[in-house]
């Protein structure tokens, strides 16, 4: 990706081990929802695009679009659960802050404007008190990685 140039990147954020019964959802803009596009009992994922602007000062990525919440230089995925999510039955209310910049810089190079490439950040969906993930995640609680989609040779 060079700078000054606008990029899409695909981003899927998969939740394992969380607990049962509770619902999630990425928040998209300020008040909507976006539900997982597969759920089973050990995984929950969300795929999601992203725009990548021009770099900001300090040479780090520009993440922007619905997804992207917080300023420019601190940006984040909100991960709803529980009634946030759209459960109004939970007894949980919680959000957790996926910080874009804990994303490695090979990754979001590789990635930026593939369609064929996805970065995905695993996450355990469980906190300490047993109740699902909130707060800010830290970069020990997430893993990134690419993830490449096969193109059957024929479809070259």
């Amino acid at each position: 990706m060079k700078n000054g140039t606008n990029s899409e990147l695909q981003i899927i954020l998969a939740v394992t081990a969380f607990p049962p019964g509770v619902r999630f959802a990425v928040q998209h803009g300020r008040d909507d929802l976006l539900p997982p596009y597969a759920s089973t009992a050990e995984l929950v994922s969300f795929a999601m695009t992203m725009s990548l602007g021009p770099t900001l000062p300090d040479g780090s990525f520009n993440f922007r679009g619905p997804f992207a919440q917080g300023t420019p230089a601190d940006r984040f995925i909100y991960l709803n659960s529980g009634t946030y999510a759209g459960q109004p039955d939970s007894r949980w209310e919680r959000r957790a802050k996926i910080k874009l910049a804990g994303i490695p810089q090979p990754l979001v190079e590789t990635a930026a404007g593939d369609a064929n490439c996805a970065i995905e950040g695993r996450i355990h969906g469980t906190a300490r008190d047993g109740g699902p993930v909130c707060a800010t995640v830290g970069p020990q609680a997430i893993s990134w990685h690419l993830i490449k989609r096969i193109v059957p040779a024929e479809l070259l």
